[in-house]
């Protein structure tokens, strides 16, 4: 499994309700289409994480890169409801950061 990490803050933090919603409208697109296996957001809490890293934290699990790779070619789409959903979540957020890593052990590693 990859986990794509993915770390931000909000423009402004009132909006947080409607970052949630817009986070779940649009990667709910795309594990309604099987690209993505499952996603959660959270929240730092209490202040505690390291400096560096937002106060928010999206998690998109996809099977295997080519899953990722396709998710990420219809967003670089750029049209349709794809970019609507796309730009309800990015005109609210700042200070991106993010990674990707895989489960491990994973299942090619050789015991």
């Amino acid at each position: 499994m990859n986990v794509y990490a993915i770390w931000v803050d909000l423009v402004d933090s009132r909006e947080d309700l409607e970052f949630a919603n817009a986070i779940h409208a649009y990667l709910g697109r795309f594990q309604g289409q099987g690209l993505v296996e499952s996603f959660s957001l959270e929240r730092r809490k209490l202040g505690f994480g390291p400096d560096g890293l937002g106060e928010f934290h999206v998690r998109i699990l996809t099977k295997d890169l080519e899953s990722l790779d396709r998710t990420f070619l219809q967003a670089a789409s750029r049209s349709g409801d794809t970019e609507a959903l796309h730009g309800d979540v990015f005109r609210r957020v700042k200070n991106f950061r993010s990674a990707l890593y895989r489960t491990f052990p994973d299942e090619v590693r050789v015991s």
